[in-house]
């Protein structure tokens, strides 16, 4: 299935958030399957999603989907990079969301677009 991932600035209420999940549930038991899953983090503002999507951390994502899962000792190597700032890099885009282990302990960046949205105003 093909994914796309959503990143936001300004997130969602939690009011808006429960009328998602309300949406998804009842269309659910009517036998209504989403086209794809929403899979998005949301950031506090624009400072901490650049803090965090780093220019070296989005080549990583770049060259997982280009080139496909990798150990991360091969993808240091490729990327001309010290293993133990790859490692990180790596760590944090996994908490995020944005990478994932594979069955065979290979990490791998399987969204096929990501989207950030930046609320300018309320």
């Amino acid at each position: 299935m093909e994914r796309d991932f959503r990143i936001e600035i300004k997130c969602p209420s939690l009011e808006e958030m429960g009328k998602e999940f309300v949406e998804i549930w009842h269309a659910a038991e009517h036998g209504e399957v989403p086209e794809k899953p929403v899979e998005r983090v949301c950031f506090e503002n624009l400072k901490i999603l650049v803090q965090t999507l780093t220019p070296k951390r989005i080549q990583v994502l770049t060259v997982l989907h280009e080139e496909g899962p990798s150990a991360i000792r091969a993808l240091a190597k490729k990327l001309r990079r010290d293993y133990k700032n790859v490692h990180q890099d790596i760590q944090i885009l996994e908490r995020i969301g944005l990478v994932e282990e594979t069955e065979n302990g290979l990490v791998a960046a399987p969204f096929k677009k990501i989207v950030a949205e930046i609320q300018l105003a309320a």
